[in-house]
């Protein structure tokens, strides 16, 4: 199959990047999704605080993605799902696999959207025992929304993220109790008042606290919760939530040729979304692990825009600097600047832990850019790009 723009995945963000595409005249946009329906995460988000931007209403995750892909259809958008892409290749070549057998698809270009995913508990190294009853928000999600079952009754939450909050509004919605919110910071991380919220419920909070073990046959019964200064307790449960830490799906990045960031995870892009490869671009979650849906889909629209642009001209072939940060920064995107470009999204870093300092942008010596920084970890900070332009050596970003 030969189209001209191949996306992968049917989230908000491959669902704008498409919608944006076609309005600007790319004939033949394919978006690719493996699952049974188009819409990504808000499939299964039955909570409110979807819309307000895209639609001027508050709509219910589900209803979100059923409108997105009403507009994408409209648009002229294809869409395969039950596809799966196993492999991608150079000059846009990209192996799918589908109830039918198996489809090479050759694109012009090739945006990747197929968004993060929460840490597992190998990932967070907790130990215990293996019964069940634990999962990730994803995974209660689509156990409550999609399939009509309520995983556990009395669960502890893992975590203060905003994921966190809308799954304890999700176990209140549907009888389920929990237990205690465990985090490892001082506060919550999601903002003041969302991180309240456990307190209004009467749901107790413990900070600067980590998960150590699970215990249970056959199902949860407890988990061990060491509290820094204040010793360990044992609380009783009947499953594990365990919630945010996210991290980008970039498993189909890493097997291929396309570089990868190793401190966001995402592919290595340029300021326009650009990977390694000038085939291939990248947008939403991928990229740094989580945003919100409304973000990613503007993301997304943004990053269709750019795409066109792309395919009307000759590929770049212009110099280009990196960008790289020191501690506590987390990552930056995009990794590095390419000279042929004259606009561009502002730069995206996060923060391992709370910062109260000046941030300073420097090259070659100079500083472009610097403002009082005062932030806590996994909050959005952003570097106006058009400070960085004209940069010549490596930028490097640091808390001074």
């Amino acid at each position: 199959m030969k189209v001209d723009v191949a996306i992968v995945g049917g989230g908000p963000a491959g669902l704008g990047a498409a919608m944006a595409l076609r309005k600007a005249g790319i004939e033949r946009v394919v978006v690719i999704e493996r699952e049974p329906e188009a819409g990504g995460v808000p499939r299964h988000c039955g909570h409110p605080a979807f819309g307000m931007r895209e639609f001027g209403r508050l709509m219910s995750g589900p209803s979100y993605a059923r409108a997105l892909v009403r507009r994408a259809v409209q648009a002229g958008v294809e869409i395969l799902t039950r596809h799966s892409v196993v492999a991608l290749q150079p000059e846009g070549r990209l192996m799918v696999a589908n109830p039918a057998g198996s489809l090479e698809i050759v694109a012009r270009r090739v945006v990747l959207a197929t968004g993060a995913r929460e840490m597992s508990r190998a990932a967070r190294l907790v130990g215990g025992d293996r019964p069940l009853g634990v999962m990730n928000t994803g995974a209660l999600q689509a156990y409550i929304y999609l399939q009509g079952l309520a995983p556990f009754r009395r669960p502890v939450i893992v975590g203060t993220e905003l994921v966190s909050l809308s799954s304890i509004w999700t176990c209140m919605a549907h009888g389920i109790r929990p237990q205690a919110i465990v985090t490892g910071g001082d506060q919550a991380v999601a903002r003041w008042p969302l991180g309240f919220f456990p307190h209004l419920l009467g749901i107790p909070v413990h900070y600067r606290a980590q998960v150590q073990a699970i215990g249970g046959v056959g199902r949860v019964e407890s988990v061990a919760v060491v509290r820094e200064g204040r010793g360990a307790v044992e609380i009783a449960c009947d499953g594990v939530l365990l919630t945010g830490q996210f991290i980008p799906e970039s498993s189909l990045a890493r097997l291929s040729h396309i570089v990868v960031d190793r401190a966001s995870g995402g592919p290595a892009v340029d300021q326009v979304h650009r990977c390694s490869d000038p085939v291939y671009f990248a947008t939403g979650n991928l990229l740094r692990g989580i945003e919100t849906a409304g973000w990613c889909h503007r993301e997304g629209l943004a990053l269709g825009k750019r795409v066109a642009e792309d395919l009307a001209r000759d590929r770049p072939k212009g110099a280009q600097v990196s960008v790289s940060v020191s501690a506590p920064f987390k990552f930056s995107v995009p990794q590095r600047l390419a000279a042929d470009v004259a606009s561009a999204p502002d730069l995206q870093l996060r923060l391992t832990e709370p910062v109260s300092g000046t941030l300073v942008v420097e090259s070659g010596g100079r500083a472009l850019y610097r403002r009082p920084l005062r932030s806590r970890p996994e909050r959005r900070i952003l570097v106006p790009i058009q400070h960085l332009a004209g940069a010549r050596e490596p930028i490097t970003i640091r808390i001074e």
